[in-house]
């Protein structure tokens, strides 16, 4: 491993239509958001597990798939796409988050 190694990223930067078209093919959609935030709208089939407490909750998030995750504007799922990384998850981080989904015209629900 070079010095530089650790400072990458241990996970990929996706576009709100490609998340979408993941998720429609069976990824795993978690809205990071605090709870407050995702009752305001969320993209279809996301579950909420806040990055406050995602942590303790990586049981509930199932290892052998491909997992997305979003927030409002990209910064706290990066935090959680990192955790989910470090700990063995195949992660895509949503560009944007949910400002960039509604930007791109996508659905969302209540």
């Amino acid at each position: 491993m070079g010095l530089f190694d650790m400072f990458k990223k241990k996970f990929e930067t996706v576009s709100p239509e490609v998340a979408s078209e993941l998720a429609s093919a069976g990824a795993v959609f978690i809205d990071v958001r605090e709870p407050s935030e995702f009752k305001t709208g969320h993209a279809p089939g996301t579950k909420n597990i806040s990055v406050s407490v995602i942590g303790s909750k990586l049981g509930l998030i199932p290892m052998g798939r491909e997992v997305l995750v979003i927030c409002q504007s990209g910064m706290r799922s990066s935090q959680a796409a990192t955790l989910l990384a470090k700990n063995g998850y195949n992660v895509k981080n949503v560009a944007g988050g949910m400002a960039g989904w509604r930007r791109a015209g996508l659905r969302v629900v209540k």
